[in-house]
């Protein structure tokens, strides 16, 4: 017997959101699947804020920085990362969430959410394009960094624990590795 897995859309999802049938469910759309987010513990909640804070500061105007809201992909899938560095398209996010295109990096703070942000999620960005996406091993206290998006998977594969790095959208900007680590 095989077992079929529903999948749905961007749009079917949006429509179920809207009629509230997620409402008191904490989830996200991945490759079509409905999936149930982590609970968000207090070193995951207070690292990703102070990284936010921090990156807020260092880049000013330059970008826009949305915390635990959807972006939308297309590969049938809206992740919330906790952090993604976008666009300062303004009133445009009122129409939609930010696009690939639209997408500088992302970061995701991860304990027990790690093998599927290193695993799946870093597949479904880099399916999309999205350039550099970070995430942040709350149980090692490292920075993976994942860059280059070649055929579904990231070339490029970094763990850091100290010293700065340079964001590939902003090559100018010196990011702090244990500010966004530890903050």
């Amino acid at each position: 017997m095989t077992i079929m897995i529903a999948k749905w859309t961007i749009d079917e999802y949006h429509r179920m959101i809207a009629a509230g049938i997620l409402s008191d469910r904490k989830v996200e759309l991945l490759k079509g699947e409905i999936v149930e987010m982590s609970p968000e513990g207090k070193p995951h909640a207070y690292s990703s804020h102070e990284a936010g804070e921090y990156l807020t500061q260092l880049l000013g105007n330059r970008a826009t920085l949305r915390q635990a809201k959807p972006i939308t992909l297309p590969n049938d899938s809206e992740p919330e990362p906790d952090i993604a560095i976008v666009q300062r398209l303004g009133r445009e996010y009122r129409e939609h969430h930010p696009y690939p295109e639209n997408i500088f990096w992302l970061i995701e703070y991860a304990n027990s959410s790690l093998e599927k942000d290193l695993e799946t999620k870093s597949k479904i960005y880099a399916e999309v394009g999205i350039p550099e996406y970070w995430v942040v091993n709350l149980k090692k206290l490292h920075l993976v960094v994942f860059r280059e998006p070649l055929d579904g998977e990231y070339a490029t594969k970094l763990t850091l624990t100290a010293g700065t790095i340079q964001p590939l959208a902003f090559p100018d900007v010196s990011v702090s590795v244990e500010q966004i680590i530890n903050s």
